[in-house]
């Protein structure tokens, strides 16, 4: 080998890594694009079913099938939003008469009773958080001045967020229309010897993702109805908010649980700010977190096994490990979106690893 191979052979390596940066940086730049294909994908996936039973069963044309989705799927939405304006909209009322030292005044008093409820002191609890963030809340008095700036960064997200409502939509439509579209630009990128199976892999993807993501969808719902109902007669303000907000975040695995329960206690205690502690806050935050749990055991011994047995067929230890590495390797996002990413791979590699001994054994329910 002489020198002029081996050179060549260094500056091919210096191309193809400085092509890889090219890309990857073009990708970084164009992320908010792909986020929303990606969202647009999703809403596809979950709309892809009512697509398929009204030109089936209902006899619809395809534009009009796609049409009468996307209408039903926006005045789902529409609900929603509709749901948080008033409460919205009465909070920006209150804001501009908020007395933040009389609210400072609730909290603290509400924390002195939680701990002498619990045989605890004030020193002991200083001594237990001193050198944490909570110290300087704790002990030099609650900073919640922040409260009035909350309306502001809300309506500057609504903002954001309409730009990229419109744009998921727009593209959703299409994908809906031309269910192959999607399945066109990825075989792009695919050797044409391989077209055959990719295109059955997408195609089995797109099957199973569908499945799972609208088994989500009723995930969130069961636990919904039943946050309602236990909020409702607990008698706690905003109960539909607080209840769908809750359930939103079971779509976070494991995390997500954990930080629905500490905002459905937190939204239970404060919402009875100056009532009787014993009497009166304590009881009702006991009650709900029994129906919390009560939604939870639910969820867990009959949603999630039925979603993922039904849908990515795939064993509750292996998701639990896939979720954990996930979350390990790219935090929350990487929760969320292991279960799908996992199933794709797992069908990619049974079509074009079939023999492979691990690929068969991890395989072998799909």
């Amino acid at each position: 080998m002489n020198s002029n191979i081996i050179s060549k052979g260094i500056l091919r390596a210096i191309g193809i890594l400085a092509g890889i940066a090219l890309l990857l940086y073009f990708l970084y730049q164009i992320r908010s694009v792909l986020a929303y294909l990606s969202m647009a994908a999703v809403v596809a996936l979950i709309g892809r079913p009512v697509v398929l039973f009204l030109r089936k069963r209902l006899k619809f044309p395809n534009t009009l099938a796609v049409i009468t989705t996307m209408v039903l799927m926006v005045a789902v939405l529409a609900g929603i939003i509709a749901l948080f304006f008033p409460l919205v909209a009465e909070q920006a009322a209150n804001l501009s008469l908020l007395n933040i030292e009389d609210l400072r005044m609730k909290f603290s008093s509400l924390y002195q009773e939680i701990i002498l409820y619990f045989g605890a002191s004030a020193d002991q609890v200083n001594d237990l958080i001193k050198g944490t963030e909570l110290e300087k809340n704790v002990i030099n008095g609650l900073d919640i001045g922040f409260i009035p700036n909350i309306l502001n960064s809300f309506i500057n997200t609504l903002s954001a967020a309409s730009i990229g409502l419109f744009s998921v939509l727009f593209i959703s439509f299409f994908f809906l229309k031309d269910s192959s579209l999607f399945q066109r630009g990825l075989l792009t990128f695919v050797p044409n010897n391989q077209e055959s199976g990719m295109a059955n892999s997408i195609n089995k993807i797109n099957g199973l993702l569908s499945r799972y993501f609208v088994g989500l969808l009723f995930q969130i719902m069961i636990l919904f109805i039943i946050y309602t109902i236990v909020l409702l007669i607990v008698g706690i303000p905003n109960a539909i908010v607080i209840a769908f907000l809750c359930a939103l975040f079971n779509i976070i695995p494991y995390v997500g649980p954990i930080i629905g329960m500490v905002l459905m206690i937190f939204l239970s205690m404060t919402s009875n700010l100056g009532a009787d502690f014993t009497q009166v806050i304590l009881p009702k935050t006991g009650y709900v977190l029994i129906g919390f749990a009560i939604g939870q055991l639910i969820d867990n011994f009959f949603s999630q096994p039925f979603i993922f047995s039904n849908s990515v067929k795939s064993h509750p230890l292996e998701i639990f490990l896939v979720i954990i590495i996930a979350g390990l390797l790219f935090g929350v996002l990487g929760m969320i979106v292991a279960v799908p990413g996992y199933t794709a791979i797992k069908v990619i590699l049974k079509e074009f690893l079939a023999d492979n001994k691990i690929v068969k054994k991890l395989t072998q329910d799909l």
